[in-house]
């Protein structure tokens, strides 16, 4: 069903990605000048309006295009592809300067936009024609997008698997004129849209305080490793080295931060890596520190142990590789999950040393809404 279908059955007003009563013009390939300067990326995530604000915003972008990509027809039209009749969906090319924004950086963007699990469109507008794809222009690009896919699936984000495609590049067909910057040639009709698409809303309630991402060019900590083995045996007590590098248990209710209530973030202990944040900490009655997830889940990894005699979900950071602790489905709400995670795995940041420890971008997640 294309979104002209299904929003008229929401409202009578105009309330699509267009409409039926504007005059069409022809589409044409684009064509860039080859500088070496500027690259393109070219994603597709449902309504093409939706998706190219968001993106011209952004420090680095030199433009962002509406437009058709991933069909064999050559240049659809509008129409055409609304109405399925091509296997093109609606796309934004962006042209970008790798020197102020990375690739890495947009996909980042563009996961925070769509429903990446959704194989049969994006929130209201069904068919291929809304899916989301990921057009990669090299080699390098399909590594990087595979890792950001592949992170975000290992996370604890979203429960079912992540189904966007990432496809070679091929051609992109700019759509017709009036499509261009629309959120801001007819702001009305492109709020009551996106209002009623149910976008926003899935978006806040999957990525909560982690939606608004900003690039700051100051001094953060963005970058971890794990430390040589003699580094780490020297820097951690006997009981850290027991849990974190030979998967050791600490005592229930005899550990430093089971009961912690203080404002802060959860770092891995050998890394720094940030894992948990005292937002998602809650009083689980089983001796140890227990979170409904992670703070943002890129850097977890699970895995399945019988360290017991029978599976459990084993949760260990992605760089440092330490043992953290396990993960359960008898959680509270909103993610009815219970990370429950050792001391002595960790290393608790207060919130007002965040930005002096180099983590000041999760002074976010304390703001009043």
């Amino acid at each position: 069903m294309t979104k002209l279908i299904c929003l008229a059955l929401l409202s009578s007003v105009w309330f699509a990605c267009g409409h039926q009563g504007v005059e069409q013009t022809s589409t044409s390939t684009l064509a860039y000048t080859d500088t070496g300067q500027y690259q393109l990326a070219t994603f597709a995530g449902g309504c093409f309006w939706c998706m190219e604000a968001p993106f011209e915003k952004l420090d680095g972008v030199v433009s962002a295009v509406s437009g058709y990509c991933g069909g064999p027809e050559k240049n659809p039209s509008y129409k055409d592809v609304a109405s399925g009749k091509t296997a093109h969906t609606e796309t934004v090319q962006i042209t970008f300067d790798p020197n102020i924004i990375s690739y890495d950086q947009l996909l980042q963007v563009f996961w925070r936009q769509i429903d990446p699990t959704d194989s049969g469109g994006q929130f209201v507008d069904r068919g291929s024609q809304y899916r989301s794809e990921i057009f990669v222009h090299d080699a390098q690009q399909r590594q990087i997008a595979e890792a950001s896919r592949d992170e975000l699936d290992q996370s604890a984000r979203f429960r079912d698997p992540i189904v966007t495609a990432i496809t070679t590049y091929d051609t992109f067909y700019a759509a017709e004129g009036y499509h261009q910057d629309f959120y801001k040639k007819s702001p009305d009709h492109y709020h009551r849209y996106r209002n009623g698409s149910g976008r926003d809303p899935f978006r806040k309630k999957f990525w909560g305080a982690d939606l608004d991402i900003h690039f700051d060019k100051s001094p953060k900590r963005t970058s971890y490793t794990r430390p040589s083995e003699g580094e780490i045996r020297a820097s951690l007590t006997d009981l850290q080295y027991r849990v974190t590098q030979e998967e050791g248990t600490e005592r229930a209710f005899s550990n430093e931060y089971w009961d912690n209530k203080q404002d802060g973030i959860y770092v891995d202990i050998v890394s720094g890596e940030p894992l948990f944040s005292s937002t998602d900490k809650f009083k689980s009655g089983t001796g140890w520190p227990s979170f409904t997830q992670p703070i943002r889940g890129i850097e977890i990894v699970e895995n399945t142990d019988h360290h017991i005699g029978y599976a459990r979900t084993e949760v260990r950071s992605k760089v440092a590789d330490s043992h953290l602790g396990h993960v359960f489905k008898d959680g509270p709400t909103p993610t009815g999950l219970r990370y429950c995670i050792n001391s002595a795995a960790l290393k608790f940041i207060p919130k007002d040393e965040l930005e002096s420890e180099g983590y000041g971008d999760f002074l976010k997640l304390f703001e009043l809404p």
